[in-house]
């Protein structure tokens, strides 16, 4: 019978911050209250600290199987507890793509054997796997995920009749990548034709324009309407997409939501000059114009979760010229750290952090019993020191691929210990490899 008292926090929990005790038994919160005397195996002095829900990241590439030479659900998910992140949402463009049930639990295997966060991994669509994808269990699996433009990997679905056949009869949520890919090729011809092989990464937000990404996800949202899908579309990267999703409707009705990722919030266009292909995504960063509409959208209900889309490749794929560098980046790590440092300058607030990077998540995607600091529920907590700066170097980032684009940055913030389903994975700078993360589950 495993216990943590966790004494003094300043919990902040659905819109409020107030100085708690919390008493964990066997994974769960068992009580909350201002003073709790209570025996117990470990005590952790939280006072000066903010104890929040551990962010539950919606999108991941952990990369296992088929490239675990860049990473794997091991090392990425270790990086995640260091950063507070307690969960994970895993992505199907592993190798082999995850687009049938038995590939899909060979990943959930992995999890369960290597994972030191709470994992669930998205069940693959492509052109001809519909009979697979119906049988994906909403009670287990976090969703479908359907890429409506091309991204790492080879699962473009394009075809007209089973993009209408996937919105029509999908069992679960259906997470979209949207990219219109014509639009893409298009563009990257015009580029092609008029700088050789010699095209800059500053051209990437041209090339991965607005227009292929509003096409895209115009035409998820139509689906979606003619289907009463439920539709969640990721990684918004564009000011003219945040007017596809609605403010109006409560969370728990909404039936088309969407998210922000970390590094659309962070950068725009004027990084490319410094930091170059190790901020190529796809979708693209794009300008602060952009950003800025981001951030208007996240804050007034129309994007309703904050995400990563870690996807790490090695510093040398990444050292190639453009043409030849694949998108993503690692950022699992310090994304919370990233949100706090946006939180001291004023742009959002604490309770709204854990709005959208938790009690949402939980919400969006019917998460049972986690998001969410409340007796009976899996204790899933980061305790952070809001006063204790943080740089980020090549030695203290534990993802495998050993660089991160907020490498010599300084976060204003520190995380100081992770508790994923009531054990300490990490605390004051090590890891803790006592327990493991559990399977999520899902109310569905």
């Amino acid at each position: 019978m495993s216990t943590i008292l966790i004494k003094n926090a300043q919990v902040v929990n659905e819109g409020e911050i107030k100085v708690l005790d919390i008493f964990i038994k066997d994974g769960r919160i068992e009580q909350i209250a201002p003073t709790i005397d209570k025996a117990a195996a470990q005590e952790i002095n939280a006072e000066g600290l903010h104890l929040l829900p551990g962010l539950i990241d919606d999108q991941v590439h952990f990369r296992e199987p088929g490239l675990t030479y860049k990473a794997d659900i091991a090392t990425e998910s270790r990086a995640a507890v260091a950063g507070g992140t307690t969960s994970f949402m895993e992505m199907p463009n592993t190798v082999p793509n995850a687009l049938t049930q038995k590939l899909l639990q060979d990943k959930y295997d992995i999890g369960q054997d290597s994972s030191l966060a709470n994992y669930s991994f998205f069940m693959g669509a492509g052109n001809d796997n519909l009979e697979e994808v119906l049988k994906t269990n909403p009670r287990d699996v976090c969703g479908i995920k359907v890429f409506m433009g091309s991204s790492t990997g080879n699962m473009l679905v394009d075809n007209e009749t089973a993009l209408a056949n996937i919105f029509q009869n999908a069992p679960t949520l259906v997470a979209t990548h949207c990219e219109d890919e014509t639009t893409i090729r298009r563009n990257m011809a015009v580029y092609k034709e008029k700088y050789g092989e010699d095209v800059t990464i500053d051209m990437h937000p041209a090339i991965r324009s607005e227009e292929a990404c509003y096409l895209s996800s115009s035409k998820a949202v139509e689906l979606a309407l003619k289907y009463d899908t439920r539709l969640h579309i990721l990684h918004i990267s564009t000011g003219k997409e945040t007017h596809l999703f609605s403010k109006d409707i409560p969370l728990e009705k909404k039936r088309i939501t969407a998210e922000a990722c970390v590094h659309h919030l962070w950068f725009s266009d004027a990084d490319y000059a410094t930091k170059g292909n190790f901020i190529k995504w796809n979708p693209a960063v794009k300008t602060a114009a952009d950003r800025d509409e981001i951030w208007r959208a996240v804050l007034d209900g129309r994007i309703d979760v904050i995400a990563t889309d870690h996807a790490p490749h090695t510093f040398e794929e990444k050292s190639q010229p453009y043409l030849q560098a694949p998108s993503g980046g690692p950022l699992v790590q310090h994304a919370m750290q990233a949100l706090l440092d946006k939180v001291k300058e004023g742009r959002l607030t604490l309770e709204q952090l854990v709005q959208k990077t938790a009690h949402n998540t939980a919400q969006c995607f019917q998460i049972e019993q986690r998001g969410f600091i409340r007796e009976g529920y899996w204790a899933d907590l980061v305790l952070v020191d809001l006063n204790k700066p943080y740089t980020v170097t090549r030695e203290n980032i534990l993802s495998k691929c050993k660089w991160s684009p907020f490498e010599g940055h300084t976060f204003s913030a520190s995380i100081e210990h992770t508790i994923v389903s009531g054990n300490v994975a990490y605390s004051n700078g090590k890891i803790q490899e006592v327990g493991s993360g559990h399977r999520m589950l899902f109310d569905r």
